[in-house]
């Protein structure tokens, strides 16, 4: 989890790039979340962003607000809706909670620290767990294969694994995690690229260490997911939410 806290005057423009997860980002406060996706299309507010959205960008004038990221292999539980319907872009949470949207956007606004507000995210994101479907045992262990081998893994050799053929593992695992096995490996080497870039590496030492051909690879492939250049993404903080690329950050908070 991260927390933005623009009150100080001035803008947060931070950008939200595609990641081996879903993510959830509740604003509370009485600044103005604006959301612009990777069709350009605009919405204000909380938000849920799936693997297949794109890049995103969330800007505004002292907003506050908490991000989540959440394992596909629970999101659907947590969300109750299914991943792929993610895949048009961008939701909004009131879109996907109703009611309970505006609840928790209360709680956080009346919470008197960030603990606090990571405290009840975290629980309210436990409670919806505890309910609702569950990602078919198949699908979880091919999962597991493409982030336990940072996506270098030979897709075909998956369907064989769990037992069922091609098109049925497809066709369960782009309903339940939100994308096709392929681009959730493409997905998750490029999540470990990132991270390594934010880091401090070359482009060079990354494209070799996350299994690009060159780095004229890894440059077409970040530029796909997130239409900046490997340096450019290297010099953005906010590119990945882990301790690497927040460490320093003068606005947010993270857990």
């Amino acid at each position: 989890m991260a927390g933005f806290c623009g009150r100080s005057p001035g803008l947060v423009d931070a950008p939200l790039l595609p990641h081996p997860g879903v993510t959830l980002v509740v604003e509370f406060g009485s600044g103005l979340l604006v959301v612009d996706d990777a069709a350009g299309r605009q919405q204000r507010g909380s938000l849920v962003a799936g693997l297949a959205s794109g890049a995103v960008r969330m800007r505004g004038e002292r907003i506050e607000c908490v991000e989540a990221r959440l394992s596909p292999l629970v999101a659907r539980t947590v969300l109750g809706v299914p991943p792929v319907e993610l895949d048009r872009g961008v939701l909004s949470l009131d879109d996907v909670w109703g009611a309970e949207a505006a609840r928790i956007r209360e709680r956080l606004n009346n919470a008197p620290s960030w603990e606090d507000r990571f405290a009840l995210t975290e629980a309210l994101l436990a409670r919806r767990g505890e309910t609702g479907p569950r990602t078919d045992p198949e699908v979880a262990a091919v999962w597991h294969r493409i982030v336990a081998g940072h996506g270098l893994v030979r897709i075909e050799d998956l369907a064989a694994e769990t037992g069922w053929t091609r098109r049925r593992l497809w066709g369960r695992f782009r309903s339940q995690i939100g994308v096709p096995p392929k681009r959730a490996a493409r997905l998750v080497r490029f999540n470990r690229a990132a991270q390594r870039l934010a880091a401090g590496l070359s482009a060079t030492r990354v494209a070799a260490e996350c299994g690009y051909a060159d780095q004229s690879h890894l440059h077409r492939e970040v530029l796909a997911f997130t239409t900046l250049t490997p340096t450019m993404l290297a010099g953005n903080p906010g590119a990945v939410a882990n301790g690497v690329a927040w460490a320093g950050r003068t606005v947010g908070e993270t857990a």
